[in-house]
């Protein structure tokens, strides 16, 4: 969630030196190490140059969607976990007494952003959200041909996510239930949002909308050089504070899904184990509008504003001649 990678994946290279010692012919070769960023070691050994293993060459194809699958994965598994945690635990059939509050739910979503961006960052960017690719796509020059195959490792690192959570827990949903294979709405929640019963699906729509849009902004800002970003390595910390504040002030209402792949992805896995077409049929098309399309409108109106008026980068769209 914090910047775009856009180097090739893989290049294979023959530094000068490697070359003069494959000229050298019947004198004994000397071992060369070249290394540049994304690229492999290049060793000689007796007549041939020896590269990396096959594997290593896919690998680089492979490293940043399944980056953001892994970090997608683990933003899930501490915020579905935690929200099983706190909900499930007020049955006294699960726990002696409640394991948590809001205020838990926060945090673990919080420490699942934050631990997400810190698996993938350095490969991928740390994305970990499809409203987030989009916006870099459009607004700071991320190649779009990468964005479906973000995307899609992001959903399905929501849906792995999601059932390695759905596993841990599942006798404790049993229980919570009152029996086994029952599953409702109730016990859905613990892995999408739904809106309070108060909330219409419009004001659903403009509360994912809002609370992404302030997501966008605050993480274009951290990583805008001619602003204040954070020193290397604190991206993450500096998404957690983000996270957290983003619950504690707007996320009572919706549960702040700010992010399609967190919402859809565990929907999807809910829809496969017992919970039916209900999760898609909550009050019409919430699941659309509202944690799915709000975040990608408010990612893109966020990045409208802050390129138009703050953004003085040569990426900027409105900067360029």
């Amino acid at each position: 969630m914090t910047r775009s990678k856009t180097s090739s994946p893989t290049h294979w290279e023959i530094t000068s030196d490697t070359a003069s010692v494959l000229d050298r012919g019947s004198h004994e070769p000397k071992e060369s190490v070249s290394y540049q960023e994304n690229k492999p070691h290049v060793r000689t050994s007796g007549k041939s140059p020896r590269f990396p293993s096959r594997w290593w060459k896919y690998r680089q194809w492979l490293r940043e969607p399944m980056a953001e699958f892994a970090g997608t994965m683990i933003l899930v598994i501490f915020g579905n976990s935690v929200d099983c945690q706190v909900v499930l635990s007020t049955n006294p059939g699960v726990a002696a007494s409640p394991k948590g509050d809001y205020l838990s739910l926060t945090f673990g979503w919080a420490v699942g952003t934050a631990m997400g961006v810190y698996v993938s960052g350095g490969i991928s960017g740390g994305h970990i959200n499809p409203a987030v690719t989009l916006a870099l796509a459009t607004w700071r020059g991320f190649p779009w041909k990468k964005v479906p195959v973000y995307i899609f490792a992001q959903l399905m690192g929501g849906v792995v996510g999601a059932a390695i959570t759905y596993a841990n827990y599942f006798h404790a949903i049993d229980i919570f239930e009152g029996g086994p294979g029952i599953r409702t709405i109730k016990t859905a929640s613990l892995f999408s949002t739904y809106a309070a019963d108060y909330m219409t699906n419009v004001s659903a729509f403009f509360d994912e909308f809002l609370g992404t849009a302030v997501l966008m902004l605050v993480v274009l800002a951290m990583t805008d050089k001619q602003n204040t970003p954070p020193p290397p390595g604190l991206a993450p910390l500096v998404l957690f504070m983000l996270v957290l504040g983003i619950g504690v002030a707007l996320g009572v209402q919706t549960g702040y899904a700010i992010n399609p792949a967190r919402d859809l992805g565990p929907r999807i896995l809910t829809s496969m184990v017992g919970y039916g077409k209900a999760v898609y049929t909550f009050r019409n098309q919430y699941w659309l509008w509202c944690p799915v399309l709000g975040p990608f409108i408010g990612a893109q109106i966020a990045a409208f504003f802050y390129d138009l008026f703050l953004f003085n980068g040569e990426e900027g769209l409105f900067n360029r001649k």
